[in-house]
């Protein structure tokens, strides 16, 4: 099943009215200049954000941009938990991912899109020979003991 997420700015989107479907704000650090007020209906929502170390290394030049994305891959592979509110998101509709960096389309989010694909696909794939009666939260679970 195709679902939509997509990549924007918080600023562009707190400018903007809201549109159909979920808007989060996936960065760790809370934007300058922004009030929570300003948000509106966009969440927020850090934990799938790269970890603070990675972020420094990559923001002081110490690792390079496919260092960074691999290692950050790495991250969220090893906590996929921190991956199910964006899935219960994307299973709702329209998924829109948002960050401060000044170019939201070669960010991280990037990544954490096609994470959030792979694990969606994999849980539908999981799911394919019965009818998914549960949250994504659920959906990792052996449900035999149900039959």
């Amino acid at each position: 099943m195709p679902y939509s997420v997509s990549i924007g700015g918080i600023r562009e989107a707190v400018d903007e009215p809201s549109s159909r479907g979920t808007r989060v704000l996936a960065d760790r650090l809370w934007p300058r200049g922004l009030r929570k007020a300003d948000l509106g209906d966009i969440v927020w929502y850090r934990d799938a954000s790269p970890e603070p170390a990675l972020r420094k290394a990559f923001h002081d030049g110490t690792l390079k941009r496919d260092p960074f994305f691999k290692k950050y891959l790495k991250q969220l592979q090893a906590d996929p938990d921190c991956l199910i509110p964006l899935m219960k998101y994307a299973r709702s509709g329209p998924l829109q991912l948002l960050t401060a960096t000044h170019d939201p389309q070669s960010s991280y989010l990037n990544v954490l899109v096609q994470a959030i694909q792979e694990a969606l696909q994999a849980e539908d794939e999981a799911c394919a020979d019965r009818e998914p009666s549960s949250p994504a939260c659920h959906a990792h679970l052996d449900h035999k003991h149900l039959r």
